[in-house]
């Protein structure tokens, strides 16, 4: 699995290898000796939220220093940049939360289909992303796969 993950993401297997044990030790992903060997979820991805696994690979989000709950600010109460840091990190955590494992992996595009598809220049060209190949999104910012 690491092995296909690598060459889909062009992401290195010792980078991989790495964030695979921080969810092993977070107990997002078991994983199994030998020949038939592995990893596996532990749980449905529709039950993994976005926010455990990034928080399990990076530790506890915070946008600013002083909104990290060992570190703390001694000018937390009256920082109106602190106040406004704050909200946006719960909106944030929100968003992640509220995103699942599954949710997440049905927007995934390999990253080969994604290089194929900054080739395009035609943002009129549409087919299915099972072909191998993505449109622009209506907006023309990204681009996603048309499901039929």
């Amino acid at each position: 699995m690491i092995d296909i993950l690598c060459e889909e993401e062009c992401v290195p297997k010792s980078f991989l290898g790495k964030i695979f044990q921080n969810l092993s030790k977070s107990g997002l992903v078991g994983s199994a000796r030998g020949s038939g060997g592995g990893f596996y979820l532990t749980r449905p991805a529709s039950d993994i939220t976005v926010l455990e696994i990034l928080e399990s690979i990076e530790g506890p989000i915070a946008l600013q220093r002083c909104l990290e709950i060992d570190v703390g600010c001694e000018h937390s109460r009256g920082c109106a940049l602190c106040g406004l840091l704050a909200e946006a990190q719960e909106r944030m955590k929100e968003v992640f939360v509220g995103t699942s494992l599954a949710t997440l992996a049905g927007r995934h595009l390999p990253n080969g289909l994604v290089q194929q598809a900054r080739l395009v220049r035609n943002p009129k060209i549409s087919v299915t992303a099972s072909d191998g190949v993505v449109a622009p999104l209506a907006d023309g910012s990204a681009l996603a796969p048309i499901l039929n």
